[in-house]
């Protein structure tokens, strides 16, 4: 799906091309392709003279070759973004072109995105840009929005993971959990925590591109402030992330032990039963052996009183464990 933006009154407008005879009437400053297809990249190349790169979304691609400016002085950036689903979480790696020099727009340029499915952050952009004029002048704005959209939606999932976690430190810490109860709350500590940990390096992230287009020095002035203070919105992020990591701890830890509590009153039955019936065991054994003269046959009341006093025998020990308050 090939789409470019453009720019009318200070708002961004949206435009599906279908064909290269569409792609030539705009005069887009970010155009956007997802899952492109071999005739789109065609496009692309022969009317703007740019050659997609086939590694452009590669996962394995070394870190310190994410981000490099070409002779030509094209911006080449690879970025991560999260998406957040309940379901799936992952993260979409994207490849940004950022071109400066031989655009038809001169000093707008053209901000080129490519990556295999759509993006969150890249919906609440383009929802933000046709409800506020002014808010994306050139292309190096719709970059830089995009990595402040990309610090909000992270912002706003942590938030998220904050009122989730509330519920399931309810259910902990009410003492009564059961170990179907336990199994639920340790599945949805492992989501939070991977979650959290997928918010964590996708700020990393984008901290890296963001200084890379600061060292770049692309940016003017305005925008230059803007990206510090993208910059401080990830760091502010950093505390929060942590603060949920010991969370997550602490209720992984307080679950494991409630498990542990309900596993030893298992084991305390079966210790006291135990215990309880070693004297019945023990009068039934000698009772059993082999007398010259058996009880029974001098003494007519020989097993009913052996029932009893083996009945008696478990009684006494468990009114004694009773009594002591070890049964509770």
């Amino acid at each position: 799906m090939l789409n470019i933006f453009t720019l009318a009154n200070g708002r961004l407008f949206q435009e599906e091309i279908d064909s290269l005879e569409e792609l030539s009437k705009f005069q887009p400053i970010w155009v956007d392709l997802e899952s492109p297809t071999v005739e789109e990249k065609r496009w692309i190349k022969q009317h703007y003279g740019l050659s997609i790169p086939e590694d452009a979304m590669d996962e394995d691609i070394e870190e310190s070759a994410r981000f490099y400016r070409e002779d030509n002085g094209d911006l080449h950036i690879r970025s991560d973004f999260l998406v957040a689903d309940d379901d799936e979480p992952h993260t979409v790696r994207v490849a940004f072109i950022l071109n400066l020099v031989n655009d038809e727009l001169k000093s707008m340029g053209v901000l080129f995105s490519i990556h295999d499915e759509d993006v969150p952050v890249f919906r609440l952009l383009r929802m933000r840009a046709r409800r506020a004029p002014g808010l994306i002048e050139d292309a190096k704005e719709v970059l830089l929005k995009l990595f402040d959209a990309d610090a909000e939606y992270s912002a706003d999932t942590l938030e998220g993971i904050y009122d989730n976690l509330e519920t399931v430190s309810n259910k902990v810490l009410s003492g009564d959990v059961t170990d179907a109860m336990a199994g639920e709350v340790l599945g949805a500590i492992a989501r939070h925590e991977d979650m959290s940990g997928r918010i964590r390096r996708n700020a990393m992230d984008t901290r890296r591109a963001v200084s890379f287009m600061m060292r770049s020095k692309m940016l003017n002035s305005e925008q230059f402030e803007d990206a510090r203070q993208i910059l401080r919105d990830i760091d502010s992020l950093d505390s929060h992330t942590a603060f949920l990591f010991d969370k997550i701890n602490f209720l992984m830890d307080a679950t494991v032990g409630f498990i542990n509590i309900n596993q030893n009153k298992i084991i305390k039955i079966f210790s006291v039963a135990s215990v309880a019936l070693l004297p019945p065991t023990l009068i039934a054994s000698i009772y059993g052996m082999n007398f010259k003269y058996l009880p029974e046959l001098d003494w007519s009341l020989g097993y009913p009183y052996a029932l009893a006093l083996m009945v008696a025998s478990a009684l006494v020990p468990m009114w004694y464990f009773r009594k002591r308050g070890w049964l509770k």
